[in-house]
């Protein structure tokens, strides 16, 4: 099963809940986690795995070939990000539109295009017990993070229990983090912001048809909005985590909650049979 664990709003603790999740499950099951987050990644925080291979990614930017170039503007035409404008006598490319989807050579009457790799992020892979680690690192000065996401998910094995660790928001990131997702968990907080990010989330999920739960952490701060709207919209609410100092510490010095609370390691397993229960 692949589960993606994402938040409309950042800071709810999304990372919190997808790493003890994975914690909680690698003594029963092999355990494949995947973070998506890969303008700042910081699931390796907690997890603290063995980082043993390190491999670039290129996207492949268009590259003009002027002496076959007859200005037709055919690639102009077929790229859906604006990334090529062809002038009178002159083709501009703008590699930070690209997303590499390679349409332009491909339908270029005069094959008047190459591709050249742009370095844009690293994926690492690294191990910690049973549980096999993959994450993306953005390079600083990248603004195109889908293709990094894409890269990374090539690597899934659809026979273990995948947890992706996807970016907050709802914009490009997010959605190529969960699609193709069996089931999503939606993190949220009881706030006027956590109300009003999670309805952004709900309305994208219910837009690509994933199923999805979901968790409210500090749970005990706020008011009863959030638990209002899941009930008037049938969304089940699988697990609360309430405020506690003890835990907020320990996230502060990179422990994880069942290293401090072992009693929710059999909280998170109970969360994962209720998951199961919501995959179609």
């Amino acid at each position: 099963m692949i589960l993606s664990i994402a938040s409309g709003k950042g800071g709810t603790g999304k990372t919190t809940v997808a790493v003890n999740l994975a914690l909680s499950l690698e003594d029963s099951q092999n355990i494949q986690f995947l973070d998506c987050d890969v303008e700042e990644p910081n699931a390796h925080f907690f997890l603290k795995p063995e980082i043993n291979e390190a491999n670039p990614v290129f996207l492949p930017i268009p590259e003009i070939l002027e002496d076959r170039c007859n200005y037709c503007g055919r690639c102009a035409e077929v790229c859906a990000y604006n990334a090529i404008a062809v002038l009178k006598e002159n083709v501009l490319v703008f590699p930070e539109l690209c997303h590499g989807c390679g349409g332009c050579s491909l339908l270029c009457p005069e094959q008047a295009i190459k591709e050249k790799g742009q370095r844009i992020g690293t994926i690492e892979f690294g191990v910690v017990n049973n549980l096999k680690f993959i994450q993306g690192r953005l390079d600083i000065g990248q603004a195109m993070s889908p293709p990094l996401i894409r890269e990374v998910k090539k690597h899934i094995h659809s026979d273990q229990a995948v947890i992706i660790d996807a970016p907050p928001g709802t914009s490009c990131p997010v959605i190529e983090s969960v699609k193709g997702s069996d089931v999503s968990l939606l993190v949220t907080e009881p706030t006027p912001f956590g109300l009003n990010d999670l309805r952004l989330s709900v309305d994208t999920l219910r837009e690509m048809k994933v199923p999805f739960g979901v968790i409210i952490n500090r749970s005990d701060i706020g008011d009863r909005k959030v638990e209002d709207y899941c009930q008037e919209e049938n969304i089940p609410v699988l697990m609360t985590i309430p405020t506690d100092r003890d835990i907020a510490v320990a996230y502060s010095r990179g422990k994880t909650i069942i290293e401090i609370k072992p009693e929710y390691k059999a909280k998170f397993r109970q969360l994962f049979d209720k998951i199961l229960t919501l995959k179609k």
